[in-house]
């Protein structure tokens, strides 16, 4: 239950509200202003250059690419470990979700230490496995850690469906391809545009995967542009460009969603799904639950325990950085999970209390910053900070600061779902006894989102720890991280040393995403 939209809004929780909201319109609207500052011959040049036409036929062909190919791959695994009588579901599902814990530059890194020359595939097979490089090495990496996105979504939609339709289907004579064709698949419409949306964003904003094999796409030219030629003018372009694209999918995704319908219509509860026998087929099941699982989990940990037993007085000589680098990552992922919890809070409270047209508008200003492409975020960040506030200029506040703002988005979710849970009449009594409304609502709401808190600080946390971009450019000098540390060594083909950073990050990750999964079955 919500409140009345009668209430009126309370003007401090507005203007902290609208602060938030502006907090992350600035980079968006700092780089409107740098790219203004344009000559109109330097605006028609930038604009109409051959090299933008390629970038753009790159960067298109990847988004689709991997979309296409994760569609192949999680769709029919999410039907498999949902709607089959398959063995050990809930430990095959953990399985094939624990990609997400490892970053897509630390999988080039655990295929760069595989592959090629003196890599450990050509010690097991008796010859060089060539190096994903290119366009196919970006985008078999890319679908290899970003398919969970789309299998988890999938995974829910095909568990709540009413098998009551399905048996309606096959009692007017339809055979079985044809119900998955013609009810199932139609009913999983919102799973595969939330999800193609959130691997879309990942694609567009990706740097590490991209510049590590080498492949040409708007984000590796933005960080080219900064890094060696410091065209600034041309790299807010850049960017306002691919924001242009990550807008797109928004916008699309928004109006294939709009008057969309799929709740049920008739009376009683939803039937459940007898599951359906793989009989020979268990064998192709199993084969194609071993990609993902092969490629993104046995081939990066291999790599790194192969890399360190070959070089183990590496990290024992060099602990202390590890440590170091270790702790960095904590230092700036903390803090920012707080922040970001924090920051959520009153968006999230306005959009469920007070639901209104301007309520709905700020709460969805968080997915603009989580929508902006990371470097694009960080250059903006970087203009905004020389030219506004340059003492901020590459410290750990600024850092802190564009980790909270760019996953402001991941923070609101748990807390907006803790909310509707939370019943308002709990505050209005706590008022009638005398409470100021800020009182009442630490009193008798916010132990009811403590859950819902802890959630969003875990997923920021490890969206933050993971994070290249915004911690590569936006770091103080000699600032490193597991993340800046693991890029470093692996674009330099040092993969010893970039072993332990990388198994450090990998289980850093799989801790948290074990305690996320954990607290879903809850």
């Amino acid at each position: 239950m919500v409140a009345s939209l009668s209430r009126p809004i309370p003007k401090p929780l507005l203007a902290v509200a609208l602060l938030v909201g502006l907090a992350v319109l600035l980079p968006l609207l700092y780089l409107v202003l740098r790219a203004a500052q344009a000559e109109p011959a330097q605006l028609v040049e930038i604009v109409l250059r051959q090299r933008n036409l390629q970038l753009l036929g790159n960067t298109l062909a990847l988004l689709v690419g991997v979309i296409a190919l994760t569609t192949a791959l999680a769709l029919p695994l999410a039907w498999i470990t949902s709607r089959t009588n398959l063995r050990g579901k809930r430990l095959w599902t953990v399985l094939l979700v624990l990609p997400l814990a490892v970053p897509g530059y630390v999988g080039v890194f655990g295929f760069f230490g595989a592959t090629g020359a003196n890599g450990w595939l050509e010690d097991l097979l008796g010859f060089p496995w060539p190096r994903p490089t290119g366009y196919l090495g970006a985008l078999g990496v890319l679908s290899l850690f970003t398919y969970p996105y789309l299998f988890l979504n999938l995974r829910a939609a095909l568990l709540g469906l009413d098998a009551g339709l399905e048996e309606s289907a096959r009692s007017l004579g339809y055979r079985n391809f044809e119900v998955f064709w013609r009810v199932v698949l139609p009913q999983l419409r919102p799973a595969l545009y939330a999800g193609w949306l959130l691997i879309g964003l990942h694609v567009l904003g990706d740097f590490g995967v991209v510049s590590l094999v080498r492949f040409e796409t708007f984000s590796y030219a933005i960080y080219l542009q900064y890094s060696a030629s410091f065209d600034r003018v041309y790299a807010a372009w850049l960017s306002l460009l691919l924001i242009l694209l990550t807008g797109s999918l928004l916008w699309l995704e928004a109006r294939l969603l709009k008057n969309l319908s799929l709740s049920r219509v008739g009376l009683g509860s939803a039937r459940r799904q007898n599951p359906v026998k793989l009989g020979r087929w268990w064998l192709p099941a199993l084969a194609l639950m071993a990609v993902p699982i092969v490629g993104a989990l046995l081939v990066p940990l291999t790599s790194i325990v192969y890399w360190t037993l070959q070089h183990p007085s590496t990290y024992v000589n060099g602990l202390a950085g590890i440590l170091e680098a270790l702790r960095n990552s904590v230092q700036a992922a903390a803090p920012a999970a707080l922040v970001a919890a924090l920051l959520a809070l009153p968006l999230a409270y306005l959009g469920v209390r007070y639901p209104s047209p301007l309520s709905r508008l700020l709460e969805r200003t968080a997915y603009i910053g989580y929508a902006t492409p990371p470097l694009a975020f960080a250059l903006a960040l970087i203009f905004f900070s020389l030219r506004g506030v340059p003492f901020l200029y590459q410290t750990l506040a600024l850092l802190i600061l564009a980790f909270a703002l760019h996953f402001l988005a991941e923070a609101i979710g748990p807390i907006r779902s803790a909310l509707y849970q939370a019943p308002p009449r709990l505050e209005e009594a706590a008022r009638s006894l005398g409470y100021k409304p800020l009182q009442a609502f630490f009193k008798a709401t916010f132990p009811l989102l403590w859950r819902g808190v802890l959630a969003s600080m875990a997923l920021v946390f490890l969206s933050a720890v993971k994070e290249l971009p915004l911690t590569f450019l936006l770091a103080p000098v000699g600032y490193s991280t597991l993340s800046t540390r693991i890029w470093g060594y692996t674009s330099e083909a040092m993969f010893a040393e970039a072993a332990p950073y990388a198994l450090l990050i990998v289980l850093f990750s799989a801790g948290l995403v074990g305690l996320l999964l954990s607290q879903e079955r809850r």
